[in-house]
């Protein structure tokens, strides 16, 4: 199994929230198990550090790229054929950072780590909580 963060996800891990699933927790302090961080995680994390939406975490910004590397996390870069996917895939998912996730998923054969259960339902990819 090769897993993709979604963004909540990584947060949540960075923080130490209790959100997290213990079968999460357990996946993510394997160590063992690849687990990738989209570079549409960091779009995201910028846009709502940007708007207020995103204040928890004081300097993330700065050190994104480092954390996410501290952690263990191998970076995902978008691709064409991601964006065409995303952009295309029949869905009633609104969400441009959730599609390119599940995109990525998808094509990159990983397993998305999300509890979002508007992409639980799409039938393309495969989640895990």
């Amino acid at each position: 199994m090769r897993l993709l963060l979604d963004t909540h996800t990584l947060l949540w891990w960075m923080t130490n929230d209790p959100r997290l699933s213990s079968k999460v927790q357990a996946l993510l302090l394997d160590g063992e198990i690849p687990t990738y961080v989209s570079a549409v995680s960091a779009w995201e994390v910028a846009t709502k550090h940007r708007i207020g939406k995103l204040t928890g975490i004081p300097g993330l910004m700065s050190r994104y790229a480092e954390v996410v590397v501290a952690n263990g996390f191998l970076p995902l870069p978008i691709e064409q054929r991601h964006a065409l996917l995303a952009g295309g895939m029949v869905s009633d998912h609104r969400d441009p950072f959730d599609r390119m996730l599940a995109a990525q998923a998808v094509l990159e054969g990983l397993t998305l780590v999300t509890n979002d259960g508007a992409l639980k339902q799409l039938p393309e990819v495969t989640t895990i909580w």
